[in-house]
C-alpha cells in the first residue's frame, strides 16, 4: 500500500470509529434507560413486582428516555471532546501521562544514544523532522509507541525494557514499525480513539463516584431517610458501573477492530523500509521469550494500549479483546519458515551499544542530487516510505555534518543559531546586517556561538540543509513560548535583510512554522475537503509558475506546458513573473495542502514535470520539491542519485 492510499484508508476509518461511537452511545442510552426504569420501578412498588411488565410499561415514558439519552449523549460527548482537548498539546502528553521522560538529544549514555541514532537516521531517510524520544524508565517490558496528532507533533516511547533487550538491527525493525505508524495516519486515528474510549467509559466513572461519595453522605442524613437512600445510591451507582463495564468490553472490541490490521501493516512496513526481516521479527521473538513480554505496568495502560508495538495488557478475555495478533501469526507473516522457537537469550545489548558509541562515525559520501526527468519521477514513488538505502544514506549524511553543527543542532538554545546560520548571506553587506542584528537581538552567547560555527556552516553540502532542520526541529519544539517568538522574529529579520525573499528562504520558513506553529500555537492540521484540484485552479498556476521560472535552464514555457499535460488540464496559463510573490504561495499552499490524500499525487508529478523540463533537476530544485512536499504534509525521502558528468 503506498503512502496515499494509507493515508486515505486511514481517513475511511476515521469515518467508521464515528460509526462505533454512534452506536456505543445508543447502546448506553438504552442500558442507562433500563437501570433508570428499573430503579424508578423498584422505588414505586418494592422488589416483589419488579420484573411485571405492566408495572414498567405504567412507568415508561417516553420524555423520560428522550431525557435520558440526550443526558448520556452529552455526557459521553463531553468526555470525549474533554480528553481530544487535552491530547491537542500531541504526543508529549500521551508519552508523560505513562512516565516517560524526555531524552536529550546530546545524551552520552550508550543505551540512549543507540535509540536517537536509530531515530534520527529513520526521520532523515524519510523526510519527516526528528521526533523527540522518551524513555519509560519504570517499564521494563519490551515495548515502544509513536504518538501525535500528525508529524509536527510525533513523539516516539520507548520502555527501558526495548533498549537494554533489543539489538541495534532488532530496535531499529521497532523503530521502522512506529515510523509505519507516523506516515500511514495511524497516529491521529489512536488519538481519536482514545477520545472515543474515554467518552464511552465516562458513564461507568460517574457510577464509581456515586458509590465513592456514599460513605461521605452516610454521615449528613438522617437516620429515617439514609436507608431508602444509601440503597438507592448503591444500586444506581452499581449499575452505571456495570454499564461502564460494559462500555469497557464494547471499547476494546473497538480498539480491536481499528487496530490489528494496521499492526500488520505496520510489520510489513517495517520489513520493507530495513530490508532486514530479522530485526523486526527478532524483536518479536524476543518478546516471546522475555518474562516481562510487552506488558506495561503504568495506570494509564488501559486507554493506551492500542498505541503500543507490542500487547501491553494480558486481556482476560484473549484474543478477542486484544488490541494486537498473536505473536506467533506476526511472526509467522514476516517469517513463514520459523521454527517456532522464541529467544530466551540473556541481554547482550549494553555490551553492544557501547560498542556502537566508539564505532559509530562513518566516512560522509557526498552524494551530489542531480538525476535525469524519469528518476526523479520515480523517486515521487517514495513519499511515506524508505528503504535501508535511504536509511544508510542519511547516516552518512548526519556522519558528515562536523561534530560541532552535531552538538549544536541537537540543544534547543544552539539549535537556534544553526538555523540562522543557513540564513546567513554569503554577501558582506548583507551578511554584516544580520549579524549586527543577532548581535543586538539575539540571545545572550548567541552571537559568539554564530561567528564560531559560520565557517563550518559555509562548508556544508547543499543536500545536508534539509536534514539539519529536520534534526533543529526536534530540538526547537522544547524552547519556552517567549523563545519561540523571539527566535520567530529573529528568522523574519534575517530573511528580510536584503530586501527580497529567496525561494530556499521561503522554504526554511515554511517547513519551520508548518510543523513548529503546530505545537507551540496549537494550529489544527488543514482538513482534506478537496477531491480533485479542479476547484484549485488559480493555486496549481500559481505554484507550477513559480517552478517554472526558478532555477530553470529550459524556457518557463516548455516546462510549464509539459506540466499542464502531466495534468491534463489546457485551461491552466503560465503567470507573469510580476504577478509571482511568496505572500500568495504561502496562501496558495495552505489551501493546497486541503487536498484529499488521492489527489496529491498528481500535484507532485506535475511539480517534478516542470522541475526536469531540461533534463535535470539540481540540489536546490530537489530541495524545493521536497520543502513544497512537506507543505503538503507528503514526506518525501531524499533523492538518492548520483552527479553525471
Amino acid at each position: 500500500m503506498d503512502f496515499f492510499t494509507a493515508q486515505d484508508k486511514a481517513r475511511k476509518s476515521t469515518t467508521l470509529l464515528v460509526f462505533y461511537f454512534i452506536f456505543a452511545i445508543i447502546s448506553l442510552i438504552l442500558l442507562t434507560n433500563v437501570l433508570i426504569t428499573g430503579v424508578v420501578t423498584w422505588m414505586g412498588m418494592g422488589t416483589h413486582d419488579l420484573l411485571s411488565v405492566e408495572r414498567i410499561k405504567s412507568v415508561f415514558e417516553w420524555r423520560t428516555f428522550g431525557l435520558v439519552g440526550a443526558g448520556v449523549t452529552v455526557v459521553v460527548l463531553v468526555g470525549s471532546l474533554y480528553k481530544m482537548a487535552q491530547l491537542n498539546s500531541g504526543g508529549r502528553v500521551v508519552a508523560e501521562s505513562l512516565g516517560g521522560k524526555l531524552v536529550s538529544q546530546n545524551s552520552q549514555d550508550p543505551l540512549q544514544r543507540k535509540l536517537l541514532n536509530v531515530v534520527e537516521e529513520m526521520a532523515i531517510a524519510a523526510g519527516t523532522p526528528v521526533p523527540p524520544v522518551y524513555i519509560l524508565q519504570d517499564e521494563v517490558g519490551i515495548n515502544a509507541f509513536a504518538a501525535g496528532l500528525s508529524p509536527s507533533d510525533a513523539v516516539i516511547g520507548v520502555t527501558r525494557g526495548c533498549i537494554e533487550e533489543l539489538s541495534r538491527d532488532q530496535l531499529q525493525g521497532v523503530m521502522a514499525h512506529e515510523f509505519s505508524h507516523i506516515l500511514n495516519g495511524d497516529m491521529r486515528l489512536n488519538i481519536r480513539l482514545m477520545g472515543v474510549l474515554h467518552g464511552i467509559l465516562i458513564i461507568g466513572i460517574i457510577g464509581y463516584y456515586i458509590l465513592r461519595s456514599m460513605g461521605y453522605s452516610r454521615h449528613h442524613r438522617s437516620s429515617r431517610n439514609s436507608g431508602n437512600s444509601a440503597v438507592v445510591q448503591l444500586v444506581l451507582g452499581g449499575g452505571l458501573v456495570v454499564i461502564g463495564y460494559v462500555g469497557t468490553l464494547y471499547g476494546n472490541l473497538i480498539k480491536a477492530s481499528v487496530s490489528r490490521q494496521r499492526e500488520y501493516l505496520a510489520d510489513a512496513s517495517a520489513v520493507q523500509f530495513t530490508r532486514n526481516p530479522e530485526g523486526i521479527a527478532g524483536a518479536l521473538k524476543r518478546i516471546g521469550g522475555y518474562k516481562a513480554h510487552a506488558y506495561i505496568e503504568s495506570s494509564a495502560v488501559s486507554e493506551t494500549s492500542h498505541l503500543f508495538f507490542g500487547t501491553a495488557v494480558d486481556s482476560f478475555f484473549g484474543a478477542m479483546f486484544s488490541t494486537h495478533p498473536p505473536l506467533e501469526k506476526r511472526i509467522r507473516t514476516i517469517q513463514p519458515h520459523w521454527d517456532g522457537k522464541f529467544d530466551k537469550r540473556v541481554s547482550e545489548t549494553k555490551q553492544a551499544a557501547e560498542a556502537e558509541t566508539s564505532t559509530n562515525k562513518r566516512a560522509a559520501s557526498n552524494v551530489a542530487v542531480v538525476t535525469v526527468a524519469a528518476e526523479a519521477m520515480q523517486a515521487l514513488g517514495t513519499v511515506g516510505q524508505l528503504d535501508s538505502a535511504h536509511i544508510d544514506y542519511a547516516r552518512r549524511l548526519i556522519d558528515g555534518v562536523p561534530a560541532a553543527i552535531q552538538t549544536a543542532v541537537r540543544e534547543p538554545y544552539s539549535a537556534r543559531v544553526v538555523i540562522y546560520l543557513l540564513l546567513i548571506s554569503p554577501v558582506n553587506g548583507t551578511k554584516k546586517q544580520q549579524l549586527a542584528h543577532l548581535h543586538q537581538h539575539g540571545d545572550e552567547g548567541g552571537y559568539q556561538l554564530t561567528l564560531k560555527l559560520l565557517p563550518l556552516i559555509d562548508s556544508l553540502e547543499i543536500s545536508a540543509r534539509l536534514p539539519l532542520i529536520d534534526l533543529a526541529i526536534a530540538s526547537l519544539r522544547q524552547l519556552s513560548m517567549r523563545q519561540y517568538l523571539l527566535f520567530k522574529q529573529n528568522l523574519a529579520a534575517l530573511i528580510k535583510a536584503d530586501s527580497r525573499i529567496s525561494l530556499f528562504e521561503w522554504a526554511l520558513q515554511r517547513i519551520l512554522l508548518h510543523h513548529l506553529d503546530a505545537d507551540f500555537n496549537k494550529r489544527p492540521a488543514p482538513r482534506a475537503k478537496y477531491g480533485s484540484l479542479h476547484r484549485l485552479k488559480a493555486e496549481s498556476e500559481l505554484l507550477l509558475s513559480l517552478l517554472a521560472y526558478a532555477e530553470q535552464s529550459a524556457s518557463a514555457e516548455e516546462a510549464f506546458n509539459a506540466a499542464k499535460e502531466i495534468m491534463q488540464r489546457e485551461d491552466l496559463s503560465l503567470l507573469p513573473k510580476a504577478d509571482l510573490n511568496l505572500s500568495k504561495l504561502n496562501s496558495a499552499i495552505d489551501r493546497l495542502a486541503q487536498l484529499k490524500p488521492l489527489a496529491k499525487p498528481q500535484l507532485l508529478k506535475a511539480c517534478v514535470t516542470v522541475i526536469t523540463a531540461d533534463g535535470q533537476v539540481t540540489a536546490k530544485e530537489t530541495e524545493l520539491i521536497r520543502a513544497f512536499a512537506a507543505a503538503l504534509d507528503c514526506p518525501l525521502p531524499p533523492m538518492l542519485v548520483v552527479e553525471r558528468h
